[in-house]
């Protein structure tokens, strides 16, 4: 079983270290809470840990259906566009005063989570496979892989939100300012991306 939990391990590792809407979400978190990552990492599980258990008792192809994925590509596109707009208007203030966003950073976990077409159906495909390969395991092989998977979320996420939190004041007030709406943009860009893709592979 420790092969497969350090292939589990890597592959995890490879995933959320890439750019997406949750790592967007949680570099602005940072600004106000060292613990943003930690939050954020328990929202996805939130997420997460039941659609594994789902996916575990076969449910898998429930969310590669086309009109599923069609419904979760534009409720979650909108629900991503939105954020990256409250996250471009909130910049300054949360710059330059001591302004939050208005959600907190396990909110943002969820919604990050919850309504990315793309992260559900990774679940259904590369997701699934991995879950397969521990089915042979019983419980305590669900329940290993389940915490490997997270624990690479959390270690992760709470890196760079202790990274973010402690070195900012290293950073000009312009070059933050600019990283927020950098941020937003990505936000934006993955929410149009997210309605555009789900739209095509429906027609």
């Amino acid at each position: 079983m420790v092969p497969v939990l350090l292939g589990v391990a890597v592959i995890s590792l490879t995933g959320v270290m890439m750019p997406g809407p949750m790592f967007a979400v949680t570099v602005v978190k940072s600004y106000r809470s060292p613990w943003a990552g930690t939050l954020m990492a328990l929202g996805h599980a939130v997420i997460e840990v039941p659609l594994i258990l789902l996916i575990y008792f076969g449910f898998a192809q429930f969310f590669e259906n086309s009109v599923v994925q069609l419904v979760l590509s534009i409720l979650g596109g909108s629900m991503i566009i939105w954020l990256s707009i409250g996250l471009f208007r909130a910049r300054a203030e949360v710059v330059y005063g001591e302004k939050d966003l208005a959600y907190n950073a396990a909110t943002a976990g969820i919604i990050t989570s919850g309504l990315n077409p793309f992260f559900l159906l990774w679940w259904a495909t590369v997701g699934s496979m991995l879950i397969a390969r521990m089915s042979g395991y019983g419980a305590g092989g669900l329940t290993a892989f389940i915490l490997v998977h997270w624990s690479c979320d959390l270690l992760w996420l709470s890196f760079v939100s202790v990274l973010i939190y402690k070195t900012q004041a290293l950073w000009g007030k312009r070059f933050q300012e600019g990283l927020f709406i950098v941020c937003s943009l990505i936000l934006a860009g993955f929410g149009v991306w997210f309605i555009v893709s789900g739209i095509q592979q429906a027609v």
